[in-house]
C-alpha cells in the first residue's frame, strides 16, 4: 500500500521581513506533522531576506513572485502557481491585502481560501498610505475568502467584522511558541549578560522590526527619561528592517546621538537567538501603535519578564500578573517610571503560557486538524 501524499498548503507571505507573521508560519511548519501537511510559501521577489534553510530543508517549496503593487503580474503569478501546484488550500497572511491573493486563488479554482488577520491598523505617522489601504480594502476581506483565521478576537473583529465573529465563523489561532525554548534559564541569563557586557545594568528590552507601527521613537524618548533617573539603564533593540527599510534605524541612531546616549542603546539586529536574549533583559516593553496580538510579549512573559505595553496591544496578550498597559498619551516620564518600577520573580512560566493556549504543539494540532477537514470537504465537493 502506497502512503498518501501530504496535503500541500500554499502560504502567501508577501515581503519577507523576519517579523511576527513569518515566525508564526515557520513555527507552525516546524511543529506540524509533515507526513500529513506540507507548507509551500510564496514571497515577494523584492524581499529583503529569504526563507531560512531550516525551513526549505523540511520540504517547503518557495515561490518568488512580484509584489501586490504590481497587481496584474501578482495575480497572474499566484493563479499560475495555484494551477500548476493543484493546491486545494491557499492560506494568505496579507491581512486586508489578502483580497488580491485570494482573488487569484478563486480564479484558479482553489476550493479552500483562507484569509488570516494578524494585525489591525493605526494612525501613526509614517504609515498613512499603508493604513489607508488597509481601511479601503477591509470591506472586501470576505469577498474571495471562504475561511477566516485571526491571531486574536481583536484582530478578527477588526478585519472581518463583529457579525462574522459573533456567529463563530472565525478560527482564532493563537500565535504559539515553543514554550520550553523560551522558559527562564538563570545560566543562559548570566552567560548572555556577560557576553553583552551587561552584568551590572538594568536592561530594557524590545523586540520588533523597524517600522512605524512599533513606535521606536517614542520608546527612545521614554528610555531617555528613564536613563536620567537610572544611569545603569541600557536599551536592547532587537529586530530587522521593516517596510520602511533602513530609514527608521538611521534616524533613530541620529536621535540617539543628539540625546547623548549612544553607549546606552545596543542594536542587535535580526537574531536567531532571541529566546536567549530575553533572558538577559530585566523588563520588556512594546509601545506599539497597534498590534493584532503582540507575539513578542508572549515570548517575554514565558521567560518571566515584567512587561510594559501600550494600550493598543490587545488585553488578551496578558498572561502573567506583572504586565502593565499604558496609554501612549501618557508622558515619557510616566513610561519611564513604569519601566523603573517593573519587577517580578524570574522563574519558569512556560507551563502557565502553555495552559493559556500558546504552546506550539497543541496549537499546531488544531491547525493540522483544520487543514485535513478542509481538504476532505474540498474532495467531497469536487467528487
Amino acid at each position: 500500500m502506497v502512503d498518501e501524499e501530504p496535503i500541500r498548503v500554499l502560504h502567501i507571505l508577501g515581503s519577507l521581513q523576519r517579523g511576527g507573521t513569518e515566525s508564526v508560519v515557520f513555527n507552525n511548519y516546524r511543529a506540524i506533522d509533515r507526513s500529513k501537511v506540507q507548507f509551500d510559501i510564496a514571497i515577494d521577489d523584492s524581499s529583503m531576506c529569504g526563507i531560512p534553510k531550516s525551513i526549505t530543508d523540511l520540504g517547503c517549496k518557495v515561490y518568488r513572485i512580484p509584489p501586490y503593487t504590481r497587481l496584474p503580474k501578482y495575480i497572474f503569478a499566484i493563479r499560475r502557481i495555484c494551477k500548476q501546484g493543484n493546491y486545494k488550500i491557499i492560506h494568505s497572511h496579507m491581512n486586508a491585502v489578502s483580497v488580491f491573493s485570494l482573488c487569484a486563488a478563486w480564479l484558479a479554482g482553489v476550493p479552500v481560501r483562507i484569509a488570516h488577520s494578524h494585525t489591525t491598523a493605526g494612525k501613526g505617522k509614517g504609515e498613512f498610505i499603508r493604513n489607508t489601504l488597509k481601511y479601503l480594502l477591509r470591506p472586501f476581506s470576505r469577498v474571495f475568502a471562504n475561511r477566516y483565521f485571526a491571531c486574536s478576537e481583536y484582530a478578527a473583529r477588526w478585519l472581518f467584522g463583529n457579525r462574522v465573529v459573533d456567529k463563530g465563523r472565525v478560527f482564532v489561532l493563537n500565535n504559539a511558541i515553543n514554550t520550553e525554548k523560551f522558559a527562564y534559564d538563570q545560566h543562559v541569563r548570566d552567560e548572555q549578560r556577560r557576553n553583552l557586557g551587561l552584568d551590572d545594568k538594568f536592561v530594557v528590552g524590545h523586540v520588533g522590526r523597524f517600522s512605524p507601527q512599533k513606535n521606536h521613537f517614542f520608546l527612545l524618548e521614554a528610555f531617555n527619561a528613564l536613563y536620567k533617573v537610572r544611569n545603569d539603564a541600557v536599551l536592547l533593540l532587537i529586530g530587522g528592517l521593516g517596510s520602511a527599510g533602513g530609514g527608521i534605524e538611521e534616524a533613530l541612531r541620529k536621535r540617539i546621538d543628539e540625546l547623548g546616549i549612544s553607549d546606552q542603546v545596543i542594536f542587535l539586529g535580526a537574531r536567531e537567538d532571541i529566546s536567549e536574549l530575553y533572558q538577559a533583559m530585566d523588563v520588556f516593553t512594546l509601545p506599539s501603535l497597534y498590534e493584532g496580538l503582540g507575539m513578542a510579549c508572549i515570548e517575554a512573559q514565558c521567560s518571566g519578564l515584567p512587561c510594559v505595553l501600550s494600550d493598543r496591544v490587545p488585553k488578551t496578550a496578558r498572561i502573567n500578573k506583572n504586565v502593565k498597559f499604558l496609554p501612549l498619551e501618557e508622558s515619557c516620564e510616566n513610561w519611564a517610571k513604569a519601566l523603573a518600577k517593573s519587577k517580578g520573580e524570574r522563574k519558569d512560566y512556560s507551563k502557565r503560557v502553555a495552559e493559556a493556549g500558546y504552546d506550539i504543539d497543541a496549537v499546531t494540532k488544531e491547525l493540522e486538524a483544520a487543514y485535513i477537514q478542509y481538504s476532505m470537504s474540498a474532495d467531497r465537493d469536487t467528487a
